[in-house]
Order: C-alpha cells, then sequence, then structure tokens
C-alpha cells in the first residue's frame, strides 16, 4: 500500500498541461481570427489540443475526488498535476482517444488513474469517483454549447462555430459511452459498489474487454445509427444543427480536402 501524503508540489500544474493549453488558446484565437492559411489545420489543432485538455480534466476529477474521499496517494503519483504523461496508461489515455477522434468522430472514454479502494469508505463515495470523469465531460460539452442555446453566436466567425459543434459532439459522446453501466467504464463504476460480491466476481474477468465490446456494437449499422440519432438530438436541443457537426468535422480532417458545401455555405 502506498503511504506517501500529498505535497503542495504533488498539486503543481504540470508544464505539460500548460503548453497543451497554449497550443488551444493559440489555434482556437487562429481559427476565430482566420489567420491560418488553411483554416482546417488550426481547427484539427484546436479541437486535438481541447480534446486532450478534456481528457486530462476527466482524470484529474477522478483523482481530485478519490482525494478528498480519503486516497492520499493520488498526489506521489502525480495525478493532480493534469499532466498526461502520469495517467497509468498514456497509450489507453491520450494516444488511442486521439486516434478514435481523427478516424470515427467519437470521444472514446480515456483510460485511467489508479485509485487505491480500500482506502475508502462509503458506497457513495466509490460511485462519485467513478461519476466525476464523465460529469467533467457533461461541464465541458456545455460550456461548448453554451454559445448556441444562449443564442450568442452574433460575430461568432462560421469556422469557429463548426470546431465548437465539432468539440461538443466529442464531449457528448465520451460522457454518454463513459456513463454506460459495462464493465471498464465509468458507469460501470458508478454500481459496482452497490452490487452484490458474487455479482463483482463473476463480472471481474470482463472488465478489461468491455471497451472493446461498446465499439464492436458500434460498429453494426443499427445501433451505430441508432446512437448517432441519439447525440444529435441531444445537441439539436442543445442549439446545434447537424450541419454544424458535419462542416466542423470536414473542416477537422484537412488532409481530405475542402468540403465545397461547408465553404459555400459560408
Amino acid at each position: 500500500m502506498t503511504t506517501a501524503t500529498t505535497s503542495r508540489s504533488d498539486r503543481r500544474i504540470s508544464p505539460v498541461f500548460l503548453g497543451i493549453l497554449a497550443v488551444t488558446a493559440v489555434t482556437g484565437w487562429a481559427t476565430w481570427t482566420g489567420f491560418a492559411e488553411q483554416p482546417g489545420v488550426a481547427v484539427f489543432l484546436f479541437v486535438t489540443a481541447a480534446w486532450i485538455v478534456s481528457l486530462c480534466l476527466h482524470e484529474y476529477a477522478h483523482a481530485r475526488t478519490a482525494l478528498h474521499s480519503g486516497d492520499i496517494s493520488v498526489g506521489a503519483k502525480g495525478y493532480l498535476t493534469l499532466n498526461p504523461m502520469k495517467y497509468t496508461h498514456a497509450l489507453l489515455s491520450i494516444v488511442l482517444p486521439v486516434l478514435f477522434v481523427i478516424m470515427g468522430g467519437i470521444g472514446l472514454p480515456g483510460g485511467a488513474v489508479f485509485i487505491e479502494r480500500n482506502r475508502i469508505r462509503g458506497r457513495w463515495r466509490h460511485s462519485l469517483i467513478s461519476a466525476a470523469g464523465p460529469l467533467t465531460n457533461v461541464l465541458f460539452a456545455a460550456v461548448c454549447t453554451a454559445p448556441f442555446w444562449l443564442h450568442a453566436l452574433d460575430g461568432v466567425p462560421r469556422d469557429f462555430q463548426f470546431a465548437l459543434a465539432f468539440l461538443a459532439l466529442l464531449q457528448v459522446t465520451a460522457a454518454i459511452l463513459n456513463f454506460l453501466p459495462v464493465p471498464g467504464l465509468d458507469g460501470y463504476g458508478v454500481i459496482e459498489p452497490w452490487l452484490s460480491y458474487k455479482i463483482k466476481r463473476q463480472v471481474e474477468p470482463f472488465a478489461p474487454f468491455g471497451l472493446l465490446f461498446v465499439f464492436a456494437l458500434l460498429w453494426v449499422p443499427s445501433i451505430n445509427t441508432a446512437f448517432f440519432d441519439v447525440i444529435d438530438a441531444i445537441l439539436r436541443s442543445l442549439g446545434i444543427s447537424d450541419f454544424g457537426t458535419y462542416c466542423g468535422q470536414e473542416l477537422y480532417r484537412f488532409w481530405q480536402g475542402t468540403n465545397e458545401f461547408c465553404s459555400v455555405s459560408q
């Protein structure tokens, strides 16, 4: 068992995270002002950097909630610094989510901070630790969609609107996928403390394959269509049209060339 306590240096924001935040700010400004010679490149860098920021905040929320619930070891592990390189599996936490955004426009739930659950007492605390990550995605989605549902888009450049729409889509998909009660995902972590020991023992061997199972289901055309119908309905209720998310994704994939439909519509 780790016995380290959390010091002030363990909570100092990592220069790596500050660098990613700076990239988000600069490329967001380039997207807004049209400074970039190729708008798609600016949108790609802005959305990717902002997505990584949200992944860091997702894991930070898990760790911070665990700290206040009794696991004082999270500080020594570097989880409170927002440094993505400190996660237990950088490939699952950062690389794969970014690749899935590039390939399919899906907000893949990130992997992983190791919480010493034996330090934590009370079912509600365990559930809250698991819920804290996807709730961060919900909050991030609310920020991205605020200009749309507040009808505050006057003067906002179209490319920046498209980028926000696509980023909102990623946050909504991440939140929904994370909240699924599937072993290995945060949704299962929310309900697990309330299950019997027998059920938990039976489910435990399937936890490493839960995410693979979900994405295998999403390859089924009918399930994929139903899933994105739900996503589109949520976004439309928040003021984001299918056109906005479509053009945001088209701009993001700048290597495929300019989409005349989105360009003409500006």
